[in-house]
């Protein structure tokens, strides 16, 4: 897989060597049990997959790279490029200027900008329409770029499908950016609407038996269906896509609900359910796939507490935490400094982004065994930044230093 330039200060020494010795030892990627790092009386267990994936660290090296062979012009980002406090404040004190919120709003117009500036596209992607906007203005939409080539992938399967006749349905969170441009690319060549979760899934599915009246749909489905969807028609040969840093057995569960609604419907079998229903079991991001894989073979061992790390607006994170939570103790933090000391933590609540102070959030076993993973947007300095501010409480920073000069 290729190899990213990306700043220093998004590095760690400490997970590179971590990293490495895994990589070496598990070459086909087949363990997913966690690293101990044992400190003592602290024994921290690293997911096997976690951090910057490779979309991440494409949008990085487009973005500064882009800063760099640009001085002295002005250099927009559409929204922000990830969901990473760090590197979106990094950009920000480098010069560039955010046009729109993480939800589409608008914080400079669009009337403010003209063919001599720069316009980076997010590695969510974006929407047709703003992309045609860009290039009307004389914009390079093409040049700067960083939509994740598997958020791209989803789109070109979505077109295909299209093609053959299937409506497209999304599960994703209907106001993230990259469910916003993905709906946005898939209604432009066929029939699309968007679903959250299961419960939606399993309402629209009384659309195809006909156990709901038609009526219904457009009130209770309003804002997530394309222009001149018929709920008639345009249900009875489907095929789901997902935005990618959903949880994957989520989208799997609701694809495979969707599939069998339309079987017994129509009285399929097994040989003829690609007639309306479309296999897409391929547009699942891998780096997703693998991040949450190795959560699950993680919480595998006994432990007392887990702490994921990653931007509160990141929805690969946030699944994280909701794997982690269904089984231990789990705190969802963005940075070192919610750490405020051995007794208190700032935490955010995943479902509804609120964060509230908690009091201790360490127990006293010894040795006190704790899982660590962050989100595909998160810098792996982060992350060690964390080890060793816990580390700190109980006075073993330097067997970390010991660690990293073993050979």
């Amino acid at each position: 897989m290729k190899q990213f330039t990306i700043p220093n200060i998004y590095r760690s020494s400490l997970i590179s060597k971590v990293k490495e010795q895994r990589k070496a030892a598990d070459k086909l990627k087949k363990d997913f049990s966690p690293t101990l790092l044992n400190l003592g009386p602290i024994e921290i267990y690293l997911a096997r997959h976690f951090g910057f994936c490779y979309g991440v660290e494409n949008a990085i090296e487009i973005a500064f790279n882009t800063i760099d062979q640009n001085p002295g012009k002005k250099i927009y980002l559409l929204s922000e490029m990830i969901h990473n406090p760090q590197v979106n404040a990094d950009l920000i004190a480098r010069g560039v200027i955010f046009l729109q919120d993480t939800y589409g709003k608008q914080i400079i117009p669009f009337d403010q900008i003209n063919g001599n500036d720069i316009v980076v596209i997010p590695a969510f992607g974006t929407t047709l329409e703003i992309e045609q906007l860009l290039r009307n203005k004389g914009i390079a939409v093409e040049k700067y770029n960083t939509t994740c080539p598997f958020v791209e992938k989803v789109w070109n399967r979505s077109e295909q499908i299209a093609q053959k006749g299937y409506s497209i349905i999304v599960h994703g969170k209907p106001k993230h950016e990259e469910t916003r441009a993905t709906f946005s690319h898939a209604s432009a060549n066929t029939p699309t609407i968007v679903v959250n979760d299961m419960v939606e899934t399993i309402e629209l599915a009384k659309y195809i038996t006909g156990e709901k009246e038609a009526e219904q749909f457009y009130t209770e489905f309003k804002g997530r269906y394309s222009d001149g969807f018929d709920i008639t028609k345009h249900l009875q040969q489907i095929g789901v896509v997902n935005q990618t840093t959903q949880l994957a057995t989520d989208t799997q569960a609701i694809s495979d609900y969707l599939k069998e609604t339309i079987r017994k419907h129509y009285n399929l079998t097994d040989a003829t359910i690609g007639e309306r229903f479309a296999d897409t079991r391929d547009t699942l991001c891998y780096a997703t796939n693998d991040n949450q894989t190795a959560v699950v073979g993680m919480l595998d061992t006994p432990a007392d507490i887990a702490f994921v790390i990653g931007g509160h607006n990141s929805s690969n994170s946030s699944h994280l935490v909701e794997l982690c939570e269904a089984k231990l103790p789990t705190y969802f933090i963005d940075s070192p400094d919610k750490l405020l000391d051995k007794t208190k933590l700032i935490h955010c609540n995943w479902h509804t982004k609120e964060l509230s102070e908690i009091s201790n959030y360490l127990p006293t076993t010894t040795p006190l065994k704790i899982l660590i993973t962050s989100g595909a947007s998160c810098p792996d300095a982060i992350v060690e930044q964390v080890i060793r501010k816990i580390a700190g409480f109980y006075e073993v920073e330097d067997q970390i230093d010991a660690y990293l000069e073993k050979a």
